[in-house]
């Protein structure tokens, strides 16, 4: 009688299924299937530090004790892979002498910066830890010198591997310097595994994206219009712009393109698409050049980064900064028709140029895109969602993880300012009242209180008989310590905005020790309120509702009068609906509605509250 199978328990059902997750996935699912290793469930004791790990030989040793999902057991199971795929086991990239826990502790980071990046899903609750380098790490190895400089912060980092004692979760990394593995391979066999693992999900994402035609028919996987040969190079040759490329559908229809009015070419994140219009007669190298710019409009968001102004002036600025990194990384050939290039813009930013735009705004509106004249060739917000990402999002993480590999892999010139536009995606924006708060610092250093018995402290209740001095700050050290705020109190400023904004005006002066700030309101004329101090400020608004502003009578009354200091600084509220004239001599700084602009390029900061 045969004996009976035994049944897999519950734990190791999971494993399992973390493992099926795997297998089906289309980057890692390669790699499992190709790597040369075995997995090992074993019943270790109670307590034991970790979930899993991995030798430098790629075999696998799962702790069933450990009670996670399967969707967990997937991620540790990437997180292992990927240590074999990015090389971390390969004795030609580490080198003798280092600190292997240390060097086992930085790839875990950049392993779950990369799984973090890619929105794979299972990951542990260490992982906002990850929000400690803010994307000033950008490999294995700094991220070593990193930790190798502060070693009290290794122990802190634990929690982003797999495995929390000796070494890590790679095991045997200290015989990697004397046998090769797998037997009769090269070192870098798990790379060049990875390397096809990362295009063939890459190619497996463009013919799920191909599979159905602009209008509804299934499409064909065959590169055979020059545009999709175009596509089909990032992918294949350029990791920078490959991920965007395998995401975005490419449809040349020359009556689409003409019914949305596209002379060359058009993206529209939302939709997934690009849109070439084969009668403009590009070939080649010219639509290398003008898909990359496509592609760069995604992943830099530059829809959603918009706001507030003018869509086709801050197409034309994002244009004229795409264009120059274009040239200046050699990718195809630049087209005579519809290309904004311009070299004395080189190093400025898309907000700078459309500031100038906007100072020239006659000119600028005869500009043509590689849509057309007077039209953007950024279609829709960014704001479609992919499932519980945004495709503003998933462009962005491509874009990075684009970098990352084209930089690791040395192929070809990044311009230092699309470096750090890029490497600006993984850092979260500076929220507005931290932005002012620091605005505040520059100005207003912190002051030193004084002890006083005048005014003896009430706190020690218990000795009420003993007197105990106060710190109190003396009319000499705040005397001059002030700064004007002129407000926009337009018909078209609501008291709300206004609200929002004196609030914190009030807040930080307040934390500041500014005992008086002197306030003009504005709208046809100018209101001089005197000073006020931060409690009463914001109980003085009146929204005079008199049509447009005028703010440069309010700004003069500052700088001429006489009992306001010299060097007092001076903070504008106001929606951007003024002058394009305004002439500001002292310091200055704007406070505008998110979502507004300045008819004008400010000298100042510029500070945008929700």
């Amino acid at each position: 009688m045969a004996k009976k199978a035994k049944q897999p328990s519950i734990a190791e059902q999971n494993i399992l299924a973390g493992i099926e997750i795997i297998t089906g996935h289309a980057l890692f699912g390669q790699l499992y299937k190709n790597a040369y290793y075995h997995e090992t469930m074993k019943e270790c004791p109670k307590g034991f530090p970790g979930s899993a790990c991995i030798s430098v030989y790629g075999n696998v040793t799962y702790n069933k004790n450990m009670p996670h999902t399967p969707q967990e057991w997937a991620y540790i199971t990437a997180h292992l892979l990927l240590h074999l795929g990015l090389g971390h086991t390969n004795p030609d990239k580490v080198s003798k002498g280092v600190d292997l826990r240390i060097w086992n502790t930085a790839c875990d980071i950049f392993v779950a910066k990369f799984l973090h990046d890619v929105k794979f899903p299972g990951e542990p609750a260490g992982v906002e830890l990850l929000s400690d380098f803010k994307g000033s790490l950008r490999n294995e190895k700094s991220i070593y010198t990193y930790l190798s400089e502060n070693r009290e912060e290794v122990d802190k980092y634990q929690a982003l591997g797999t495995w929390s004692s000796g070494t890590g979760d790679i095991h045997d990394l200290d015989v990697i310097w004397e046998r090769y593995y797998p037997p009769g391979h090269p070192h870098d066999y798990y790379e060049q595994l990875f390397a096809r693992a990362l295009q063939h999900s890459v190619h497996k994402v463009l013919r799920e994206a191909g599979s159905t035609g602009a209008d509804g028919a299934s499409g064909d996987d065959t590169p055979d219009t020059e545009s999709r040969k175009a596509s089909l190079w990032f992918i294949n040759s350029y990791p920078l712009l490959g991920g965007l490329a395998a995401h975005f559908k490419v449809i040349e229809d020359p009556r689409l393109c003409m019914k949305m009015e596209i002379s060359v070419a058009a993206i529209d994140v939302d939709a997934g698409e690009i849109y070439v219009n084969p009668g403009a007669g590009l070939r080649g190298e010219q639509l290398k050049f003008v898909l990359a710019h496509e592609y760069l409009h995604a992943g830099l968001g530059h829809a959603r980064r918009r706001e507030g102004r003018d869509p086709e002036l801050w197409n034309v600025a994002c244009d004229y900064v795409i264009n120059g990194w274009l040239a200046e990384m050699k990718i195809g050939t630049m087209p005579q028709i519809g290309t904004l290039y311009d070299e004395s813009l080189a190093g400025m930013s898309a907000e700078e140029i459309y500031d100038d735009l906007v100072r020239n705004i006659r000119i600028a509106r005869k500009l043509a895109t590689y849509r057309g004249y007077g039209k953007g060739d950024i279609l829709g917000k960014g704001e479609a969602m992919q499932g519980t990402v945004s495709l503003d999002d998933f462009c962005k993480s491509a874009l990075m993880q684009g970098l990352e590999y084209q930089v690791s892999s040395g192929r070809g010139l990044i311009p230092a300012g699309l470096m750090e536009e890029i490497r600006a995606l993984a850092m979260p924006p500076i929220p507005w009242d931290v932005q002012l708060a620091k605005w505040f610092d520059d100005y207003f250093a912190p002051l030193e209180k004084v002890r006083t018995y005048a005014r003896p402290s009430r706190r020690q209740a218990s000795t009420p008989d003993i007197p105990r001095p106060r710190y109190i700050l003396t009319d000499s050290l705040t005397e001059g310590r002030t700064f004007g705020v002129v407000i926009d109190t337009s018909g078209s400023m609501s008291a709300h905005d206004i609200g929002i904004a004196l609030g914190a005006i009030a807040s930080y002066a307040d934390a500041k020790d500014v005992p008086k700030m002197r306030v003009v309101f504005c709208d046809a004329a100018a209101y001089d309120v005197g000073y006020l101090s931060p409690e009463e400020v914001a109980g003085r608004v009146n929204v005079q509702g008199r049509g447009g502003t005028v703010l440069q009578p309010g700004v003069d009354l500052l700088e001429r009068a006489e009992d306001f200091p010299k060097d007092g600084p001076i903070l504008i509220i106001t929606d951007g609906e003024i002058e394009r004239d305004l002439k500001v001599k002292r310091n200055h700084a704007f406070l505008l509605p998110k979502g507004k602009t300045l008819p004008f390029r400010p000298q100042g900061k510029v500070f945008y509250y929700a």
